[in-house]
């Protein structure tokens, strides 16, 4: 044996038993999801965090609290973009009625909505069809990333697609930026996680996002 192998580390079999079986859910996972792609079954299909991408999903209250908003804030033909908040779409639709959404994801899993699905990558904020650009009566976003940089990109693509209404959903430290960037103010509403964040964590909008919550 030589010495660079001495140097390997060696895992114990309790250790090496959870890692193979983490392994073998996401696998099981995987497949599932690319059933339901494949059978179109887009309704059903469910999607675990991914932590290397900062995903934090909300909870249902949250969900059930951002969607409704959306609806009694916008127009029965209204277009809606959802950007970096993909947990919001499936129930958005099912009471959007004749509303239109997008969701603007890096996620490719959401590729399973179909056209509804704009791949976004917040590295590259004008890289999106131009067709799009002033068309959303209502923005939604919720960045990846508690970072200047991030806020700061996606306020970019933000500015591109609203016509005029606004929520952002990020940390309490991004309340200046968020104010300076976007004009966006606190919202009572707070929004939860199904995990808890260590962060303390706002929304904010340029209009009277409360009053429309229930």
């Amino acid at each position: 044996m030589s010495d660079s192998d001495d140097d390997v580390p060696q895992l114990n079999p309790d250790t090496l038993a959870a890692l193979n079986e983490f392994y073998q859910e996401r696998e099981e996972r995987e497949k599932q999801f690319q059933a339901a792609l494949e059978q179109n079954e887009n309704q059903d299909a469910t999607f675990d965090e991914d932590w290397q991408l900062s995903q934090f999903w909300y909870d249902e209250e949250t969900i059930s609290t951002l969607t409704q908003g959306a609806v009694q804030s916008t127009e029965g033909n209204a277009k809606i973009a959802l950007i970096s908040c993909p947990t919001l779409y499936k129930q958005l639709v099912s009471i959007a009625g004749e509303r239109q959404v997008k969701i603007l994801e890096f996620d490719k899993r959401f590729s399973i909505f179909g056209p509804d699905f704009i791949f976004y990558d917040y590295n590259t904020p004008q890289d999106i069809p131009k067709d799009l650009y002033g068309q959303f009566d209502l923005v939604i976003c919720d960045p990846p990333f508690l970072s200047e940089e991030c806020l700061t990109k996606t306020a970019i693509t933000v500015k591109l697609l609203a016509k005029k209404q606004i929520v952002l959903c990020t940390g309490a430290v991004m309340s200046e930026l968020a104010e300076r960037l976007l004009n966006l103010k606190k919202c009572n509403f707070e929004p939860h996680h199904k995990n808890n964040l260590a962060n303390e964590f706002w929304c904010y909008s340029n209009f009277d996002f409360d009053k429309y919550l229930t």
